[in-house]
């Protein structure tokens, strides 16, 4: 005799009732059970990887330290890039048409020359909080928005805890630098802080990287530039390099729209050549950063 299957309610009774029992807090030990053998080696190497394990892939070039996985980074201390560049920039109010990481976009592009001038440098990630005037209640570019500011005693501490876990990591010589006026100050404290105290790597503070008088004489002498202050905390060098990086940072077409392509006095047009003349100052700058870090390593070599 043919037997009938089951009801099509019954055999979702029954699923379910499998489904229940199988997830029960009775059954939990089929899913905590111990990891034994294989299993146990790769949730270990997941964990604590083999500090020594190669690289499965072949490595990529780039500079920038957030961009590389930690093994391009072990081979490039192996390799003797011991040095790394820490640079300070700020979010701040600037120039109408100036986005407020302007120190940022800057650092980019000039740490990046800097570093392969060095040819034995990598470079950290930009430090963007520094100190902007006071909080509450606001004073300086804490008047406008868009700015963030951090107490000088934070931005020491955060400097001092990002170049510690540089040295603690393989970095023998770690290179302060600020692209704003008020991070000048508390980079030579906590450089000279920590120089006190460290045996095995060495810091150091580079004051010569921030010339903004210097920048302005390379322009007159070199570029033929010569500027009028219009009051709008902003300047032919900080426009160009940011154009460099990025021309929407300093919002060019919108500005060539509105016939307001220059600034202090300075036509930003044809952009070609204000490129131009960005990629030659970001190359002195670069060169002025790099003598004056090879002059300091040198001055503390045994």
């Amino acid at each position: 005799m043919n037997q009938k299957p089951p009801p099509y309610e019954l055999l979702i009774s029954i699923a379910l009732t499998t489904l229940i029992a199988v997830a029960s807090p009775g059954n939990a030990q089929n899913n905590s059970a111990p990891l034994r053998g294989a299993a146990l080696l790769q949730a270990e190497e997941r964990v604590n990887p083999n500090p020594n394990k190669r690289s499965p892939i072949a490595a990529d070039s780039s500079l920038f330290l957030e961009e590389l996985t930690w093994l391009e980074v072990r081979d490039a201390l192996r390799e003797g890039k011991t040095t790394i560049i820490i640079p300070t920039g700020g979010v701040e109010m600037s120039g109408p048409y100036v986005a407020v990481g302007k120190h940022n976009f800057i650092l980019h592009v000039i740490t990046q020359r800097i570093a392969q001038q060095l040819g034995n440098a990598l470079i950290a990630p930009v430090v963007p909080f520094v100190p902007q005037g006071e909080i509450d209640p606001p004073s300086g570019n804490m008047r406008y928005p868009g700015t963030l500011s951090v107490r000088e005693t934070t931005f020491r501490a955060l400097l001092t805890d990002i170049a510690n876990s540089l040295r603690v990591t393989g970095f023998r010589n770690i290179i302060l630098i600020g692209d704003s006026g008020g991070n000048q100050d508390p980079l030579q404290q906590v450089a000279d802080s920590l120089a006190q105290q460290w045996q095995e790597a060495n810091i150091y503070y580079i004051p010569e990287y921030f010339g903004y008088q210097q920048w302005f004489a390379y322009l007159e002498e070199h570029e033929n530039i010569q500027e009028v202050n219009e009051g709008i905390h902003d300047t032919f060098r900080d426009t160009a390099l940011m154009m460099l990086y990025d021309p929407n940072t300093v919002r060019a077409e919108q500005r060539q729209a509105s016939d307001r392509f220059s600034v202090n006095g300075v036509p930003l047009a044809p952009v070609k050549k204000t490129l131009a003349v960005a990629n030659r100052l970001a190359d002195y700058q670069a060169r002025l950063t790099v003598d004056a870090i090879q002059h300091a390593i040198d001055s503390v070599a045994p």
